[in-house]
């Protein structure tokens, strides 16, 4: 199973973020579990600089923008092995 966070305080961006990731990876059957970091200490260990983030099996693929669907399928695709 793949796991992802979304990484950001609760703006509009970060939920646009999870919407947009629950909405990928359901339309692509992959398995996920989602979980959202508000926390901002845990946001720095990351070392992403601007929100939202986005965290697949602990490694951050993309930070300080809303990517395509098709990168988030691409992503996870790549983070599920």
């Amino acid at each position: 199973m793949l796991h992802v966070k979304v990484l950001g305080p609760g703006c509009a961006n970060c939920q646009r973020l999870e919407a947009e990731t629950r909405a990928a990876l359901e339309e692509a059957g992959i398995a996920f579990e989602l979980t959202k970091v508000t926390d901002y200490a845990e946001i720095a260990a990351y070392g992403i600089l601007r929100t939202p983030g986005l965290v697949m099996n602990e490694q951050v693929v993309s930070s300080g923008r809303i990517p395509a669907r098709f990168h988030i399928v691409e992503w996870a695709r790549q983070h599920s092995n």
